[in-house]
């Protein structure tokens, strides 16, 4: 797999969830041999419940740990992804009722602050990435999050796929969170299943399975708009290429598919100097 994202002209990679790639001892030497850069690693986490804090503090310890001993500079988190959740994904009602409550919302701004400062002790950044099916998915609960949050150290991972399905523009929240955009995920996504998926009411996993997630150029996110946006605020991190699957029932995105997302998007930023993983 590393072989092929050389060979599709990729610099970087995140390290997936933990336990997907060995140990430090063996993982390092083949990133060094190949010049790519460990970027970081995706982690779901409960947020909203005090009873897991002490399992959340834990994990996200082991996981820094890790990233740490790899050189990488970000941990991106999201909220877990909730049963409850996933049933109205893409479909989560403007008025709040089917989200957290004021107490819940407290304790995600405590225990984010309590991952933020032991991420930044290991010398890390940390980020989050809103994500559907769970409890942040939408714009409004982003909103809502960043103020839970406002006291700690935690920077925004925005994943443009994500946040359409989310009923989101992925130009709009980047300048609204301009000074504290640090990370990207770039997926694309085909509108018309999006809208079957909310007709039909299905699942996340669902979607994923009737492939709403498509080779970067090939659905309708705007991504000119939004690498525009990008260069306009001089956003400098990493752009992190994505195209989420569910194994075993979608067949794995080949490399020359991914390398021909990775044409595509160095043609739409036209020499801005975002990196590309």
């Amino acid at each position: 797999m590393l072989d092929q994202m050389v060979w599709a002209g990729y610099e970087g990679i995140e390290l997936g969830p933990y336990g997907f790639f060995p140990i430090e001892e063996l993982l390092l030497p083949e990133l060094e041999q190949r010049n790519l850069q460990l970027i970081g690693c995706f982690t779901g986490v409960r947020l909203s419940d005090p009873a897991s804090a002490s399992t959340v503090i834990d994990h996200v310890r082991k996981v820094v740990d890790l990233l740490s001993a790899l050189g990488a500079p970000f941990l991106v988190i999201a909220d877990e992804q909730s049963p409850a959740r996933d049933k109205i994904s893409g479909r989560v009602p403007a008025d709040g009722s089917a989200g957290l409550s004021a107490a819940q919302w407290k304790h995600v701004g405590s225990i984010v602050a309590e991952l933020a400062k032991l991420v930044n002790d290991y010398g890390l950044d940390l980020v989050f990435h809103p994500r559907v099916a769970t409890y942040v998915e939408t714009p409004e609960e982003t909103a809502i999050f960043f103020d839970a949050a406002s006291g700690s150290n935690v920077g925004l991972c925005l994943d443009t796929g994500h946040c359409v399905y989310a009923g989101g523009d992925p130009a709009r929240e980047a300048e609204k969170y301009r000074h504290i955009l640090r990370h990207v995920h770039i997926k694309d996504l085909e509108f018309d299943i999006l809208q079957q998926a909310r007709k039909d009411e299905l699942t996340f996993d669902q979607a994923i399975e009737r492939k709403i997630f498509t080779i970067i150029g090939h659905g309708d996110v705007d991504f000119p708009v939004f690498f525009n946006t990008l260069a306009k605020n001089d956003y400098r991190g990493w752009c992190v290429v994505e195209q989420d699957i569910k194994f075993e029932a979608i067949e794995i995105p080949s490399a020359v598919s991914v390398a021909e997302s990775l044409k595509y998007l160095r043609g739409v930023v036209a020499g801005e100097s975002a990196s590309t993983a």
